[in-house]
C-alpha cells in the first residue's frame, strides 16, 4: 500500500504529526512522547548546566536517529518548537561535552529537509567557529572526536544544500577545512572527514568558479593523507548516537 510513498522528510513537510495514540504510553515509550519532547526543549532552552544541556541534546540525538516514525516526528515537533536554534546556540558553549552533544544533535535533525534548510543558515556559523585554525582567540582545543563530530554535521548540512555550502565558504570554513586537511598535525580521522566535506563542496559547479577566483584549486578539495598524524585512538567509527 505504501510503496512509492515519499518520506514526508523528503518532501519538506511543514509538519509531521505525532501518531495518535488509543491506550497510555507506558516504559519506554515513555521516552519520545511529545510532551517529554517539550521537557528537552525547555531544559535545552532555560538551562544553564552544563551536564542537563549535555544529556538533554544526547537525547534528542538519539531520539532523532534513523527514520522510525517518532524520529520524523521529534525532528518536526523540533523545528515547530523553536528548539533549533537552541541547539545551535549551545555549540558557542564552553562545554566541550555540550558542543560534541549539540552537534550530533544538529546532524540528525537534519535528515529533515526543513530543518537541514535553517540548520544551514543559522547554524553553520557556529560549527565552523569550533573547528580548529583560523584567526580566532583563544583557538579552541578541542579533541579528535569532537572535530570529527563537527565535520560530519557540517558534511550532513551541506550536501544538497548549495546555500548552505556558500554559507560555509562565506565564514572561512574552506581555511579550516583545507588546513585541516593539509596541516600535518591532525588526526586521519579528522582529515578524512574534512575531505569529504571539502569533496561535498567542490561537487557544486555554481561555486568552482568563485572558489577558483579566490586561489582555490582541485587539488585542495581532495583527500590528503600523507601529513596525516598517526597518533588518533584505536576507534575508527564515529556513532550517529550517544
Amino acid at each position: 500500500l505504501f510503496e512509492g510513498k515519499k518520506n514526508p522528510e523528503d518532501i519538506g513537510a511543514d509538519t509531521v504529526d505525532f501518531p495518535k495514540r488509543t491506550t497510555p504510553a507506558k516504559g519506554y515509550e515513555l521516552l519520545f512522547q511529545p510532551e517529554v519532547v517539550r521537557i528537552y526543549i525547555s531544559l535545552l532552552k532555560e538551562s544553564k548546566t552544563p551536564t542537563i544541556l549535555e544529556a538533554s541534546a544526547g537525547a534528542i540525538q538519539n531520539l532523532c536517529a534513523g527514520r522510525w516514525t517518532y524520529g520524523r516526528c521529534i525532528r518536526s515537533a523540533l523545528r515547530q518548537e523553536k528548539g533549533l536554534s537552541a541547539i545551535a546556540d549551545l555549540l558557542t558553549t564552553d562545554s566541550e561535552r555540550v558542543v560534541k552533544a549539540a552537534s550530533g544533535a544538529l546532524r540528525n535533525l537534519a535528515v529533515d529537509l526543513r530543518n537541514k534548510e535553517l540548520i544551514g543558515k543559522h547554524a553553520i556559523p557556529n560549527l565552523v567557529k569550533n573547528l580548529p585554525g583560523g584567526q580566532q582567540t583563544p583557538a579552541k582545543n578541542l579533541s579528535e572526536d569532537t572535530v570529527v563530530s563537527i565535520l560530519n554535521t557540517i558534511n550532513e548540512v551541506i550536501v544538497d544544500n548549495l546555500e548552505a555550502a556558500k554559507k560555509l565558504r562565506e565564514t572561512q570554513g574552506i581555511e579550516k577545512l583545507v588546513l585541516i586537511n593539509k596541516s600535518g598535525n591532525r588526526s586521519e580521522r579528522e582529515v578524512r572527514a574534512a575531505a569529504l566535506v571539502l569533496q561535498t563542496v567542490w561537487g557544486y559547479k555554481e561555486l568552482r568558479k568563485p572558489l577558483e577566483k579566490e586561489g582555490w584549486k582541485k587539488s585542495d578539495f581532495q583527500v590528503n593523507l600523507s601529513n596525516a598524524s598517526r597518533t588518533q585512538g584505536s576507534n575508527s567509527f564515529d556513532d550517529s548516537t550517544l
